[in-house]
Order: structure tokens, then C-alpha cells, then sequence
């Protein structure tokens, strides 16, 4: 690999938020487009960064090239994860970096996060049905589609996030 996976760092906040929105927008994945307010949640990494763990793939230069938010089902970033889960989100490649294993290796950081969390059973997350991309990144990992955990986070609003899990054998 020619990059490395870290804890994020004030200094990447900026550049990390703009990937984020921008893997988002370009890909169509916010709804409302530019005026989505889940856009602001995507740029504001800094709240992101105090609230849960924010993991970074950089470069040899410390150039950012994506990132991933990673929290314990107890977390205020969770929101499919119960008491014995982990769970990721705002997986974000940049366009440049994109080919290179860097989402792969962000969520194999979330993988092995969550081993390490005491009696963590497995590792859930939320996916829109058009990321098929990131689709095949989860089914590399071992995820399985959960669909009894699909959900639908906008009230009003005929939009249903697919749930993924991965067992992890810890037992509490």
C-alpha cells in the first residue's frame, strides 16, 4: 500500500469534510442535492472527530485520500448499532485516490477496531442501494446484507438505507 490508515487530525478536517460531500454529490448520493443537510454533517468532521473516531487514509506527503466514521453501538454517531455492535459511516474515497484499496483498507480498519472493542459481536453499517461500489468492498470483507435492519432515516420520504453486518465471534 502507498498509503496508511491514522486517526483523523485537526489539520485534515477541512480536506477530509470537502472529500466526503464531494464523493457524496458526485455520485449522486445526497437526495436534495447541494442543498442536502446531510452535507453538513458530511463536511463537519470536526464534530464528527469529537463525538466518535474519524480514520484517515493519507499518502506519503499526509495528503488525505478518504476517510470513515467509526463508533460503538453506545456512540452518538450510531444509528442501527446496538449495545454488543460497532458500527461505520460517511465512508468517503476522493476521486483521485479511488482504485487504490483505500476504501477497502478503511473499512478493514473498522473491522479490526471493532474486534478490539470488549464483547463487540459484530460490526453493522448502512448503505444506499445505489452505492455498488461499496457494495463490493462489503461483501470482500465477509459483510452480509441484514435486511431486516433496513431503515428509512428521512420521515415522510420513500428512501430506505440497506443494512450490512459482519459477525466477529467476540463473545461478551
Amino acid at each position: 500500500m502507498d498509503f496508511t490508515i491514522r486517526t483523523v487530525r485537526p489539520d485534515d478536517h477541512e480536506r477530509l469534510g470537502e472529500i466526503t460531500v464531494r464523493a457524496y454529490l458526485d455520485d449522486g448520493f445526497l437526495t436534495f442535492g447541494e442543498n442536502d443537510d446531510y452535507a453538513d454533517l458530511l463536511r463537519d468532521v470536526a464534530r464528527r472527530a469529537a463525538e466518535a473516531e474519524v480514520l484517515v487514509a493519507v499518502d506519503e506527503a499526509g495528503t488525505v485520500l478518504g476517510g470513515v466514521t467509526f463508533t460503538t453501538g453506545d456512540g452518538k454517531w450510531a444509528d442501527i448499532a446496538g449495545p454488543d455492535e460497532a458500527e461505520f459511516r460517511m465512508l468517503a474515497v476522493g476521486r483521485e485516490a479511488r482504485g487504490r484499496g483505500v476504501g477497502e483498507a478503511l473499512v478493514q480498519a473498522c473491522v479490526e477496531r471493532a474486534r478490539a472493542v470488549p464483547g463487540c459481536a459484530r460490526i453493522v453499517l448502512s448503505t444506499q442501494p445505489t452505492m455498488a461500489g461499496a457494495h463490493r468492498i462489503y461483501a470482500r470483507v465477509g459483510f452480509v446484507r441484514a435486511p431486516e435492519r433496513d431503515w428509512q432515516p428521512l420521515p415522510g420520504v420513500d428512501f430506505t438505507l440497506l443494512a450490512y453486518a459482519l459477525e466477529l465471534g467476540n463473545t461478551p
